[in-house]
């Protein structure tokens, strides 16, 4: 699974332009929400996010409350939609500097657990990364606007 995560790493730094952060994320990370502690505000204000990174973020909002999760086969279809909607963030990324350097502290544990969920074999382990997925997509807001 480290090098499905760690290619999809390259592919989201290669898809906006100028990062200068390399995180790698580790599988422990998966459930758990530590990117909180590397994230940081604007000067104790929200980071100003391009119209279509916020577009892409409520489309997975919208995903998670619309996808009925009651079989694997309907958390690989969750999966599937989610990765579509991350890859409008991807495609339409236009923000620069430090906005753009912690979006990637915020979307990059994420890329790793949509690719999880993708791939995960149990309905307790799909719950698990559903929770922790939509807990990490609710978050964007205390960060961006």
């Amino acid at each position: 699974m480290k090098p499905i995560v760690f290619t999809l790493i390259l592919f989201a730094f290669a898809s906006c332009k100028e990062s200068k952060k390399q995180d790698t994320i580790e599988v422990s990370t998966l459930h758990s929400n530590t990117w909180i502690r590397e994230i940081e505000l604007n000067d104790s204000n929200k980071w100003e996010a391009n119209s279509e990174t916020n577009e892409g973020v409520l489309k997975m909002k919208n995903s998670i409350k619309m996808h009925n999760t009651n079989s694997l086969v309907e958390y690989y279809e969750l999966a599937k939609q989610l990765n579509f909607d991350k890859n409008y963030v991807l495609k339409n990324c236009t923000m620069k500097g430090a906005s753009h350097d912690n979006l990637h502290v915020w979307l990059l544990p994420l890329i790793a657990k949509i690719e999880a969920l993708s791939a995960v074999k149990t309905i307790e382990e799909a719950s698990k990364l559903k929770q922790s997925i939509e807990e990490n997509i609710n978050e964007y807001s205390n960060y961006f606007e």
